[in-house]
């Protein structure tokens, strides 16, 4: 009898959570929100020198005055630049889901922050410049649409371009690219010397990509495979008790987040599992330290974003999954 009402408050605990979740995002859902996607690349693809005047006219953040007006007609011409659009044009057609994700993100923002002002948004292309594949301000959100063609596409194999970085881009990480854009405006952290401080700061920005972005998968949100995702789940306690019992927490080691935080093709425990592991594991276990954090103080994500690692790991009491 005892066990069956265990099981049962357990059950009941879970229905209320999820009810209220439910609730939150219907309100936010609710939020009247108004924005155009402003297709720049398509704009350019159709262009001619003789256009360059009206572009500068309306797109004028996109043009330095440092940069002559020569470029741009070169740019324009550019048999490269000429694929590039008719690539993007290609898979970027329409670009009515990733402006629905948008529009939910931008609802989350403007219900956690109440002084939010919704973006002019723009798209464009960037030569495959995958490090500057987003660029977001107060006032703009740039996407260079040449960096999510597809995880095997020609430019990207032909390009060189790694295998673990070429995953990601593809359209469904759009969003995940310009939420965690916007998590490193909101996040603030005076330290980050240890490998514990970099786990934190990783961490608050998959957590602020749970809140703000709840209709993608954890895989999605990280930018894991289901597979590796799948595997940092089931070796939780062996990464933890590898951090521990090698003293590298509070280490200030410069080669640790290259090894555990850093986009790579796999964290380097400079073990025989090595290779079975995906990269970034550094983050992933901030991550979860960040959620326990979450849920043992009922604290916001905005509150959150702005504590210390030391405040945060020390009241999340951590424990990882077996």
């Amino acid at each position: 009898m005892t066990l069956r009402i265990i099981i049962l408050s357990i059950l009941g605990l879970f229905f209320v959570s999820c009810n209220e979740d439910s609730k939150l995002e219907n309100e936010i859902s609710n939020i009247d929100l108004d924005f155009v996607v402003e297709r720049f690349d398509k704009i350019e693809y159709a262009a001619s020198p003789k256009d360059l005047p009206k572009l500068k006219e309306t797109f004028p953040f996109l043009f330095s005055k440092k940069i002559h007006d020569s470029v741009w007609v070169n740019r324009l011409e550019d048999t490269l630049q000429n694929e590039i659009l008719t690539e993007v044009n290609k898979a970027f057609n329409d670009f009515k889901e990733a402006e629905t994700d948008l529009t939910r993100l931008f609802k989350h923002l403007k219900y956690y922050d109440k002084v939010f002002s919704v973006p002019r948004v723009v798209t464009l292309t960037n030569y495959v410049q995958y490090r500057d594949n987003v660029i977001v301000t107060d006032s703009i959100v740039l996407i260079a649409l040449d960096n999510y063609l597809g995880s095997n596409h020609k430019f990207y194999v032909d390009g060189g371009i790694p295998a673990y970085i070429s995953s990601n881009m593809k359209s469904s990480q759009i969003i995940c690219d310009i939420a965690e854009a916007y998590a490193e405006k909101y996040t603030f952290q005076t330290n980050r010397s240890t490998l514990l401080d970099e786990m934190i700061y990783y961490g608050k920005l998959l957590y602020f990509k749970d809140v703000m972005i709840p209709f993608k998968s954890d895989a999605e949100r990280i930018g894991y495979t289901d597979q590796e995702l799948k595997w940092a789940e089931a070796n939780e306690s062996p990464i933890w008790s590898h951090f521990i019992e090698k003293e590298m927490l509070y280490s200030t080691d410069s080669k640790l987040p290259s090894r555990f935080i850093a986009d790579a093709p796999f964290s380097k425990f400079y073990l025989q599992l090595d290779n079975e592991s995906p990269g970034r594991l550094g983050q992933y276990i901030g991550w979860q330290i960040v959620k326990a954090y979450a849920k043992a103080t009922d604290e916001d994500v905005m509150t959150i974003l702005e504590k210390e690692p030391e405040e945060i790991f020390k009241k999340a009491k951590f424990k990882p999954r077996k």
